[in-house]
């Protein structure tokens, strides 16, 4: 089931971000993230198969579909961690396509993972600081020279000290990451994602798996980062969360884009209750898709 999770405060929505009507693919006034023609295929399996679709600047965006809807391959070729069988798209004017994972990174695009990727056996802070770019004592040469790196360290250790206190893991700096419950390396997961200063943030299910009692904070975590300038693009199964904080939403089903708009008219399209509830209809859902599915009917119960 949903965890009926609110933010702390009442979010501020952003308006007015696209041109026209609200359909699959429609432009957007400000676009920071553009794919075309973007195909993924494993075998005879079309996984991603998305002909046009834009990320509105500095607004909170969910990507949302039932499960086999291809949201985190799709995810994974926009950072670089697949390629694709065709397509194009670009990031803030640049061209991603063919560009791996790390130089996405360092452009500005960063991604988190369903399955965190902290590491276990570093200790909290080494794990931020690995999230720094253009660190002078990574080349071999430099390093045997503290004198060139010992300065900047310092201003990297500040800043990893800065963010684990606002995400409340200051306390747990010198701990092992494998010593972390699984909420607490989701939030060491994200506060090592904004070491490197992003422009854009991709999360990808940012509650699964997290004990209720950290989602109030995660939830006010990914509200902050918009306050900070930075555009959001998460995916996520909790049809709750994202009716109270996503400004937008872009519904995938069968590796396509079969809806787009503000969260209230999404949760009301025939497409996306068909994506939901409708393919459903003589088959055993696996149980986190019947979560969803009970997840969607409380929606549009409250809707009425």
């Amino acid at each position: 089931m949903s965890s009926n999770a609110t933010p702390s405060s009442k979010p501020v929505k952003s308006v007015d971000l696209h041109v026209g009507d609200a359909a699959p693919g429609c432009k957007k006034n400000d676009p920071i993230l553009i794919a075309d023609g973007v195909r993924r295929t494993f075998g005879g399996l079309t996984a991603v198969d998305v002909d046009h679709v834009e990320i509105p600047r500095g607004a909170i965006t969910a990507l949302i579909g039932p499960n086999g809807a291809g949201k985190t391959t799709f995810f994974n070729l926009l950072t670089g961690f697949d390629k694709p069988d065709a397509g194009s798209w670009t990031f803030d004017g640049t061209s991603l396509a063919h560009v791996p994972a790390y130089r996405v990174a360092r452009m500005g695009l960063i991604r988190t993972f369903q399955l965190t990727k902290s590491l276990a056996l570093l200790s909290v802070m080494d794990n931020m600081k690995l999230g720094a770019t253009g660190q002078t004592g990574e080349n071999m040469f430099r390093a045997l020279l503290p004198v060139l790196w010992r300065k900047q360290d310092q201003e990297i250790e500040a800043r990893a000290v800065e963010l684990l206190t606002r995400f409340k893991l200051d306390a747990k700096r010198n701990d092992y990451a494998a010593s972390l419950s699984g909420g607490q390396r989701k939030l060491l997961e994200m506060a090592r994602a904004l070491m490197s200063e992003p422009t854009l943030v991709m999360l990808d299910e940012p509650m699964a798996g997290v004990n209720p009692a950290l989602t109030q904070s995660l939830l006010d975590h990914i509200l902050g980062l918009k306050e900070q300038g930075m555009t959001v693009l998460f995916v996520e199964h909790d049809m709750h969360m994202v009716r109270h904080i996503a400004d937008w939403v872009i519904v995938m089903a069968e590796g396509r884009v079969v809806a787009e708009g503000d969260p209230h008219t999404v949760m009301q399209n025939p497409a996306v209750i068909d994506a939901y509830l409708g393919q459903h209809h003589d088959s055993d859902l696996g149980s986190s898709d019947a979560d969803n599915v009970e997840a969607m009917k409380e929606l549009l119960d409250d809707d009425k």
